[in-house]
């Protein structure tokens, strides 16, 4: 069992929610919120939105990490995500994620009211980032990234993919890499049990190696953390279905089902009330969920 905030996260006995805030004008997913003439205001509103529909996580992010997207400076990150978090944090109970992986932001993010990091890149694009969630004493997730922009092929209907990435062994390689970041972040004091990993699903992965780790996603959940799965509307779903973003919500709740029976505590989406559905009805079939009558 993990504590967050006033939260207890109880690995094992239901499908958590982690419900995507994407404060930026170019989320791949069609639903940055940066377009709104408030964006505060909009996020909070979703937000509360998501609460009622069943997230028990808030991710909140302040840069784009679609392949082919422009990096933000620090300063613009925080500008649009600390804002967002004080309100968040004011008006709800329930757990904030911050969805960076910058140092400076993260900490303006915990200093705002967030109670987790989230970090695309493990701790490796800024070393800082592993010693704040030991300084904090905060939980961290952890993902597998090989993303590089000379891997990506943009299409203007389904957007951006990885294409000729080499692993040598695909789930090995990614378990191996996984387990030297957890291995770096307990070499900075970060305790076993506040470590989260994330397979990584769309990042510097082919379509073809995407819908292969979602199918033996259990050989990564036997490195024994809380394994998050973020496959919500991805250009692997797109590619597969031949569909846009804002059409992915039956395949991403494939990706939700399956994620589930090979062993996800948490899930990452968009679209919130739809998806804590599939993750309940999953859960009655594979938990036998003690709630339900």
């Amino acid at each position: 069992m993990l504590q967050i905030g006033n939260h207890s996260f109880e690995w094992g006995k239901r499908t958590y929610i982690m419900g995507i805030i994407n404060c930026t004008p170019d989320s791949f997913s069609g639903d940055g919120l940066m377009a709104a003439q408030d964006v505060i205001e909009a996020a909070v509103a979703q937000a509360h939105r998501f609460v009622a529909e069943g997230a028990d996580i808030l991710d909140i992010g302040g840069e784009s990490t679609r392949p082919g997207s422009q990096p933000v400076g620090a300063e613009e990150e925080l500008a649009r995500v600390v804002p967002v978090i004080e309100r968040i944090a004011q008006e709800l109970d329930t757990v904030i994620s911050i969805d960076t992986y910058k140092a400076g932001v993260g900490r303006g993010a915990l200093d705002a009211g967030a109670h987790l990091l989230n970090d695309v890149w493990a701790g490796r694009m800024d070393v800082e980032m592993l010693p704040l969630a030991a300084e904090r004493n905060v939980p961290i997730v952890l993902m597998h990234n090989r993303s590089r922009p000379k891997d990506v092929a943009q299409e203007s209907i389904l957007g951006g993919r990885y294409v000729g990435v080499q692993y040598d062994d695909l789930i090995k390689d990614i378990r191996m890499e996984l387990m030297e970041r957890v291995a770096a972040a307990q070499a900075v004091g970060i305790p076993l049990a506040h470590i989260l990993l994330d397979p990584g699903v769309g990042f510097g992965k082919t379509v073809p190696q995407n819908l292969e780790l979602l199918h033996r996603l259990d050989e990564i959940r036997v490195l024994g953390c809380p394994l998050l799965l973020g496959a919500s509307r991805k250009s692997f779903i797109g590619y597969t279905l031949d569909l846009p973003p804002d059409h992915r919500v039956e395949g991403t709740a494939a990706t939700v089902a399956v994620g589930i029976t090979r062993g996800a505590d948490m899930v990452r989406v968009h679209d919130v009330m739809a998806m804590a559905r599939v993750a309940k009805m999953t859960d009655a079939i594979v938990r036998r969920y003690k709630e339900i009558p």
